[in-house]
């Protein structure tokens, strides 16, 4: 190969490599059947990320409870974001990393910071380094500064920050994207203080982030109102989209969300209109071309005359 071509190789391994450096993770913290809607926002999620390039082996999805296997699911193997029915986000290619009660404030701690068993198969790991970008979503019930997991524990806002921190630290990620739906989500990123993290809630403290879509034939509340006009946002963003995190803040006003969604962004060291929403939504292969012709010189050991031996009988 020659010089050139090596340059080239290197300059597109090099961009690629950056490229797909998107690990996602998705966490649903909530069981039983009336929160249904909990697990149908991080199933909806996990189809707009996968839609725009990342692949199941980049993303740790943790569900509390399965909801299409629920005796009280009038359509058995199904879960729906839609009214009447609409869409179907289980669909027939859905890898649950963590079930159950898998999900737990220490395996989703684990998971984070990479203190696994050696066991530990590679899809349970999130594998990521310090060219990462890593979108985290979060949804459940929540107060003031607290997230319950299983309806039986809860994992604090200073306990997620110091996760954060130790990610930094170890060097697993370049930028971080946060994202909760929950009550009080705000409280949620009081207490970050590691660099580049954007965060978003979907209310301040001391407000209900509300549910969304009821439908009567399910007897459920379908997804909760923010997670639903962000997945209608990302509805319209396709992998070469030039849509930046400004325009993802202004998703759901309080009009809409009845809510305050909020944002944190001054631990951000881009400036968040320069930040495009694919660089953490999508995984995109970027190639670059030349009309230069490229010499390949043919490797020395290749021209050197391989002899075999063969034994006698």
């Amino acid at each position: 190969m020659s010089i050139a071509a090596a340059s080239l190789f290197g300059r597109w391994r090099a961009v690629t490599q950056t490229a797909l450096q998107r690990p996602t993770m998705l966490v649903c913290t909530s069981r039983f059947w009336f929160n249904y809607r909990h697990v149908a926002n991080t199933l909806s999620v996990y189809r707009s990320v996968k839609r725009l390039g990342i692949p199941d082996s980049h993303i740790i999805l943790m569900l509390a409870d399965d909801m299409a296997c629920n005796p009280r699911n009038p359509k058995p193997a199904t879960v729906f974001s839609h009214k009447n029915m609409e869409l179907n986000v289980y669909g027939d290619n859905v890898e649950v990393d963590y079930r159950g009660y898998e999900v737990t404030v220490e395996n989703f701690l684990r998971v984070l910071t990479g203190r696994l068993p050696p066991s530990t198969p590679r899809l349970k790991r999130l594998l990521s380094d310090d060219r990462s970008n890593i979108l985290i979503y979060m949804t459940g019930h929540g107060g003031n500064g607290f997230l319950k997991f299983q309806d039986s524990e809860e994992i604090t806002n200073v306990e997620l920050a110091d996760a954060f921190e130790q990610m930094w630290q170890k060097r697993r990620y370049n930028e971080l994207l946060f994202i909760i739906d929950t009550c009080q989500g705000a409280s949620m990123y009081e207490r970050f203080y590691s660099p580049n993290i954007i965060a978003l809630a979907s209310s301040q403290v001391g407000e209900d982030s509300l549910s969304h879509q009821p439908d009567m034939a399910i007897g459920v509340h379908l997804m909760d109102r923010y997670t639903f006009y962000v997945l209608e946002f990302l509805e319209e963003i396709h992998p070469a989209s030039q849509n930046n995190m400004n325009d993802l803040f202004q998703v759901c006003p309080k009009s809409q969300c009845v809510s305050t969604p909020g944002h944190r962004t001054n631990l951000f060291q881009r400036d968040p209109q320069t930040v495009l929403i694919t660089d953490f939504f999508g995984s995109v292969r970027k190639v670059e071309l030349t009309e230069k012709t490229v010499t390949l010189q043919p490797h020395p050991e290749a021209a050197k005359p391989r002899y075999a031996c063969i034994p006698f009988h």
